[in-house]
């Protein structure tokens, strides 16, 4: 039924299907910036503290009684951390950014997207139309006319705080357009946290910001936090409107237990490993930098390359090589890239190896 756009897709080097890749495969590819997702101390330590309760499924809507004191522990937790009054647990970041959406963008208000957000916000933000206004990536000085171009109940604004492809930091000055015009400030800090601010916390406090009840923060647990699931950080008031509102909140069970205390417990490794791995994560840029010519802020290193099929053709070869890198085509990209991920629990021989491998081919 489907299989004339199954081969237009082929034809255009956009078809994509689910491989099962080897583990002994150096892992430059994946989000595990800081190679948690191996870290058996983390695991058994997480086994451990679900073991303490008699339940360790979540079984419902976290509005029901699928909510477990795990899932709070870490909550308040990582609130105090990022200095925010509340937070709440959600299923993924997929959802996260859904509930974000689907439920703060009421009628008479305007969302003014990066244009470069994720596929999540960009799916969401199509449940308000006629209410959403994008802007160009980064630029907070198009953002500002178009704030001032519209007047609506609420203005909201949604960036990330690392993007996702690029690997560039979200600019400091739409924090200050935000702060001046006093609107509703959405980052989405999945590639951020555990990655940039002095104890990698993430952009708030790589810019040394205090977060205030216009401040949302949302990020993940499965990229440096090595497990699965995601969080919202926001004032009190925003985190009660969610709970009455967010439907990808209140309609689906209550996130995985065991995940929640593994992120929990990578959470407090991070905390007490800041100094070491932030050294760790400098010296791979410095690397990175060295070998490639591309200077990155955050462990996301995109490299272009000339179309489709070389990408999938790097991507073969470097396996070869047993490397892992990620391919990453149309449309999750307007150009393809080689994404390589400076993962900080591999060699930095290997991350060198690796650099000059993809320049020598990129230079034939």
């Amino acid at each position: 039924m489907y299989e004339k756009e199954l081969e237009a897709l082929k034809k255009a080097g956009r078809f994509r299907e689910r491989k099962l890749y080897s583990d002994a495969l150096d892992d430059f590819a994946s989000n595990d910036y800081l190679g948690l997702a191996k870290r058996q101390k983390s695991f058994k330590k997480a086994v451990k503290l679900v073991e303490e309760y008699d339940t360790f499924a979540p079984r419902a809507s976290q509005l029901v009684n699928g909510y477990h004191p795990i899932h709070r522990l870490f909550e308040l937790e990582i609130a105090e951390l990022n200095g925010f009054e509340e937070g709440m647990i959600v299923g993924s970041g997929f959802l996260a950014n859904l509930a974000l959406i689907e439920a703060l963008v009421r009628k008479g208000d305007m969302l003014f997207l990066d244009e470069e957000y994720h596929a999540s916000g960009q799916l969401a933000a199509q449940l308000h139309p006629g209410q959403v206004v994008t802007f160009k990536h980064n630029d907070a000085q198009d953002l500002k006319e178009k704030l001032l171009s519209y007047s609506a109940k609420r203005r909201i604004i949604a960036v990330e705080g690392v993007y996702s492809m690029g690997g560039d930091l979200c600019a400091r000055e739409i924090f200050d357009v935000a702060d001046e015009l006093e609107v509703l400030l959405i980052v989405d800090e999945a590639h951020s946290s555990g990655v940039i601010g002095e104890n990698l916390l993430g952009i708030f406090e790589h810019y040394g910001i205090t977060p205030h009840e216009r401040h949302i923060k949302m990020g993940t647990l499965g990229k440096a936090y090595g497990s699965y699931g995601a969080y919202i950080l926001a004032s009190k008031t925003i985190i009660s409107f969610l709970e009455n509102r967010a439907k990808s909140v209140i309609y689906t069970t209550a996130p995985s237990v065991f995940d929640t205390a593994l992120a929990y417990v990578n959470m407090q490794y991070i905390q007490k490993n800041a100094t070491k791995l932030r050294k760790k994560i400098v010296e791979c840029q410095v690397i990175a930098e060295q070998e490639s010519g591309v200077a990155t802020q955050s462990l996301i290193l995109p490299i272009a390359v000339p179309d489709n099929d070389f990408a999938l053709f790097m991507q073969q070869g470097l396996m070869e090589q047993n490397y892992m890198v990620g391919a990453i085509r149309q449309p999750t990209v307007a150009k393809p890239i080689l994404r390589v991920i400076l993962n900080v629990e591999l060699s930095t021989d290997k991350l060198r190896h690796l650099l000059r491998l993809i320049r020598l081919n990129l230079v034939q």
